[in-house]
C-alpha cells in the first residue's frame, strides 16, 4: 500500500480500527527485527492515534504499530535496516512531534504484571485450600483406614501442583538469599510449606493418621494475601531518577553550512550550534549566540513566570523554549548537564531511603533465625525422646515450623497499610509506598516549597478595577494574542465582563517583553513594565495606550485550599516548618509571614534544597518535604518521607511517597493523624503474632499440634490481625 493509499481519518474509534485491525490480522506486515518506543506529546485523540498508525503501517519495513492516548507513547516493531529516525520522521511527516525513548526508562508496567501474577496464584492456592479442607473434614470426623488414605492421596493430586505454582514467589526468594549465605522471612515459610508437603506425602504412603496439605495450602495462602497487599502498596512506585533521565531530549537540530540536520544527542560534542525551535526542550547547557526568546524554567525554580532570553545568555537542559528560535552553542552535554547532575541527585537520595527498615523488616531479622532454632531444637528433643524415632521427631519439627510460620507477621504490616491507605485515598491523598506511613508516623519537620504547593502555582489578575472598560477591553484583545501565563489570567478575568467592542490591528509580540498592537492611530502595550515605558528600572507588568500614564498591573498567587490549615494544624502540634522556594526574597518573606512559618529561604537552586533537607536531617531530624516541581524532585527523594500534588510534573510525583489528588492541602496534616494510628494497630497485630506464638509453640513443641489445629491456629490469627487492621478506619 503507497502513502497515497493510507486510509482517511474516521470519526469513529471503532471506524478508526478497523482498517489497521484487518491489516494486522491478515499477517502482512514486514517481520520484526527491532522494537522502538517513541514519545507522542502533541497527540490528543482518536484520529491522531489513526494517522499515526495506519501512516506507519503504510510503511515498508514497519511490522506493528500501537499508540498508547493515555500516556502518549507508541511501540513501533520493525524489520533491521531501519533507524529510530526514520521512524521519527517518518511521523514528522504526518503533522506529529516524536522522540525516541530508552528502553531502560520503560518499566512502569512490571509492577502491574507483578500484582497480578500474584493475584493469580492467590487465586488457586485459594480454590485448592478450599477443596482440601472440605476433603479434610471427612478425616477430621473419624475416616480411617481406605478412606483416609483416599482422601489423602486426592488432597495430595490437588495441592503439590498447586504448591509448585503457587508458592514459586517465596521459594525464589529464599533461594536467592540462601545462596549468599543470608536468611529472611521466606526461608522458614519455603522450608515450612517445602517439609509439609514432603512429610505428607510420606504419611500418605506409609498409611499414616495425618497429612499436612491443608495446612500448607492455608499457609501458602495467606502468606500470597499479605504478599499480594504489600505488592499493591509498590505498584505506583517507580524511579523518579529515571523519569528525569527520561526529559533528556534525545534528539538535536545541529547546525552545518546554515542547514539543519536532526542528529542523536549522545553525538553533539562541545562546541556544536544548536537550532531550539519553539515547543522543544532545551538538549545541552549552552548559550544563546543568535535570537530571543521567553524560556519556561520551572524545573529549576519551581516558578511559573516565563524568563526572557538573548543572545549571551547562558541556559540549561530540560528548559523549555517557547516564543522564539534560538540558536546555541553547546558547552556542557550528556553527563555534564544540570539535568543529568539532578537525575544522579534524585538517584543517590533514593538508594538512601531504599535502604530504610521498616518494622517488617526489623521483626523478619529477629524471627526468622528463632523459628529455625525452635524447629531444630524440637526435633533433636523428640528424636532424643523417642530413642530415634526420625518419623515422630520430624512430623513435631515440621508442626513446629508451620504453626511459628508466620501468617499473622505477614499480614500485619500489609493489611493496616492497604486499609489505611484506601481511607486516604478517599479523602484525597494517594499513598505509593510500602512504608511511606510507617516514616510519615515519625515526622517532626515539614518543609514546604512555595509555587505550585502552598501556592495554586497561577497568577491571578487584581487590578480590572483601576481600569476603565474600554482600557480592559485592549487589553483583552492584547492578552487573547499571547500565551503567557498573566496574558491568560487577564483574559480569564476580563472574557465575562460586557466589555465593549475594540478593533485592533498589527497586533505583534515580542518574546520575552510583551504584546503591542494599534489602536486608533495609538500604540498601546501589555508586558514587561521596562519594555513598555522605555526605562529599564521598571519592574513588573504595565499596560499603556500611547499618550496616557502606564498603569501597574497587580498580579497575585491564591493560595491552596486548606494550605492555612495545615500550617495552624502544624503549629498546634508543635512540629517546626521551613519554607524552601526558588522565587525572590520579597515573595517569599510576604507569604511566610502571611501563614506564620517562622523560618524560610530564597533564591533557591535545586542542589541548595537537597543540601537543606539533608542538613536538617543530619541533626535528627525526620523531615517531611511536600513539594511540586523538577526543581523540587531531589529533595523529595533525600527526605525521610515526601508528598507531591497531582498537579506537579511527573518526575516529581514519582519521587514522591504521596500524591495530593485533592486541591485541599489540609488532608496531609489528616494523613499525619492517620499514621500514627496506622503505626498504633501495626504494632498491635505484632503483639497479637507474638501472643499467638507463645500460646501455639509450647503445643507444638509438646507434639500436641495436629494438622488441624496447625490450620486453625494459622486461620485464626490471620482473620484476627486483618480484623484489627480495619480498626484503622
Amino acid at each position: 500500500m503507497s502513502v497515497s493509499e493510507v486510509p482517511s481519518v474516521a470519526a469513529c474509534p471503532a471506524c478508526i480500527a478497523t482498517p489497521l485491525a484487518i491489516e494486522r490480522a491478515k499477517g502482512t506486515a514486514a517481520t520484526a527485527d527491532q522494537e522502538f518506543q517513541l514519545s507522542l506529546p502533541t497527540v490528543h485523540c482518536a484520529a491522531c492515534i489513526s494517522a499515526i498508525e495506519n501512516g506507519l503501517m503504510a510503511t515498508d519495513g514497519v511490522a506493528d504499530v500501537r499508540v498508547n492516548l493515555t500516556r502518549k507513547r507508541a511501540t513501533v516493531k520493525v524489520s533491521a535496516g531501519i533507524s529510530v529516525e526514520d521512524i521519527v520522521e517518518r511521523i514528522a511527516s504526518f503533522g506529529y512531534q516524536a522522540s525516541p525513548l530508552d528502553m531502560a526508562t520503560l518499566t512502569a508496567g512490571e509492577s502491574d504484571r507483578a500484582s497480578r501474577d500474584l493475584a493469580m496464584r492467590l487465586g488457586v492456592s485459594g480454590f485448592a485450600m478450599m477443596n482440601v479442607m472440605l476433603l479434610s473434614v471427612a478425616v477430621w470426623s473419624g475416616a480411617t483406614d481406605a478412606t483416609r488414605d483416599l482422601f489423602h492421596w486426592i488432597s495430595a493430586g490437588i495441592a503439590l501442583p498447586t504448591i509448585v505454582f503457587a508458592a514459586q514467589p517465596f521459594f525464589k526468594s529464599a533461594w536467592s538469599v540462601l545462596k549468599v549465605g543470608r536468611l529472611n522471612m521466606d526461608v522458614p515459610i519455603s522450608l515450612a510449606i517445602f517439609l509439609a508437603s514432603v512429610m505428607s506425602v510420606f504419611e500418605t504412603m506409609s498409611g499414616g493418621a495425618h497429612a499436612y496439605f491443608d495446612a500448607a495450602l492455608s499457609l501458602t495462602f495467606f502468606l500470597l494475601a499479605g504478599r499480594y497487599l504489600d505488592q499493591r502498596m509498590r505498584g505506583v512506585a517507580r524511579s523518579a531518577a529515571t523519569e528525569l533521565a527520561a526529559m533528556e531530549a534525545p534528539m538535536a537540530l545541529r547546525l552545518r553550512n546554515g542547514h539543519a540536520e536532526t542528529i542523536a544527542l549522545k553525538h553533539v560534542v562541545v562546541g556544536d550550534i544548536l537550532l531550539v525551535q519553539p515547543g522543544s526542550r532545551v538538549p545541552v547547557d549552552g548559550t544563546i549566540i543568535k535570537g530571543a526568546t521567553e524560556l519556561d524554567r520551572a524545573f529549576l525554580t519551581g516558578e511559573t513566570d516565563l524568563v526572557p532570553a538573548g543572545v549571551g545568555d547562558f541556559i540549561r537542559a530540560g528548559e523549555v523554549n517557547l516564543t522564539g528560535a534560538i540558536e546555541v552553542r553547546a558547552d556542557a552535554v550528556g553527563e555534564d548537564t544540570l539535568l543529568h547532575g539532578l537525575a544522579d541527585l534524585v538517584s543517590v537520595a533514593e538508594q538512601a531511603k531504599s535502604r530504610y527498615n521498616s518494622l517488617a523488616d526489623r521483626a523478619a531479622r529477629i524471627y526468622a533465625p528463632l523459628v529455625h532454632l525452635l524447629a531444630l531444637v524440637a526435633f533433636g528433643l523428640w528424636l532424643w525422646l523417642s530413642h530415634g524415632d526420625v518419623r515422630l521427631a520430624l512430623n513435631i519439627a515440621v508442626a513446629v515450623l508451620i504453626i511459628t510460620c508466620p501468617c499473622a507477621l505477614g499480614l500485619a504490616v500489609p493489611a493496616v497499610s492497604t486499609v489505611a491507605s484506601g481511607r486516604l485515598f478517599k479523602a484525597g491523598l494517594l499513598v505509593k509506598h510500602a512504608s511511606a506511613l510507617e516514616r510519615l508516623a515519625e515526622v517532626d519537620h515539614v518543609v514546604f516549597d512555595k509555587t505550585g504547593t502552598l501556592t495554586l502555582g497561577r497568577p491571578s489578575f487584581h487590578s480590572a478595577h483601576q481600569l476603565s472598560k474600554e482600557s480592559l477591553a485592549i487589553m483583552h484583545a492584547l492578552a487573547q494574542s499571547s500565551a503567557h501565563p498573566r496574558s491568560k489570567a487577564i483574559v480569564e478575568v476580563t472574557k465575562d465582563m460586557s466589555l465593549p467592542w475594540v478593533n485592533l490591528s498589527d497586533i505583534t509580540e515580542l518574546p520575552g517583553q510583551g504584546v503591542e498592537g494599534q489602536w486608533e492611530e495609538l500604540t498601546v502595550r501589555l508586558g514587561r513594565a521596562s519594555w513598555v515605558t522605555n526605562t529599564p528600572q521598571s519592574k513588573g507588568t504595565m499596560f499603556m495606550v500611547e499618550g496616557h500614564e502606564p498603569v501597574q498591573l497587580s498580579f497575585e498567587d491564591a493560595l491552596r485550599p486548606g494550605a492555612r490549615e495545615l500550617v495552624q494544624t502544624l503549629r498546634e502540634r508543635g512540629i517546626p516548618m521551613t519554607l524552601l522556594s526558588g522565587d525572590t526574597e520579597a515573595v517569599v518573606a510576604d507569604l511566610a509571614r502571611d501563614l506564620g512559618i517562622p523560618a524560610y529561604q530564597a533564591d533557591m537552586m535545586p542542589d541548595e534544597k537537597v543540601a537543606a533537607v539533608q542538613s536538617l536531617q543530619a541533626k535528627g531530624a525526620k523531615v517531611l518535604m511536600i513539594g511540586d516541581g523538577l526543581n523540587d524532585t531531589a529533595a523529595l527523594a533525600s527526605a525521610h518521607v515526601s508528598a507531591a500534588p497531582a498537579s506537579a510534573l511527573e518526575a516529581t510525583r514519582v519521587a514522591s511517597d504521596f500524591v495530593l489528588v485533592s486541591q485541599d492541602l489540609s488532608n496531609i496534616g489528616r494523613a499525619m493523624r492517620l499514621s500514627k494510628s496506622a503505626r498504633t494497630r501495626i504494632l498491635e497485630n505484632f503483639a497479637v503474632a507474638a501472643v499467638y506464638n507463645l500460646i501455639a509453640v509450647p503445643i507444638a513443641f509438646m507434639g500436641f499440634a495436629t494438622p488441624l489445629a496447625a490450620a486453625i491456629a494459622m486461620s485464626t490469627s490471620s482473620i484476627i490481625v486483618s480484623l484489627n487492621a480495619l480498626r484503622v478506619r
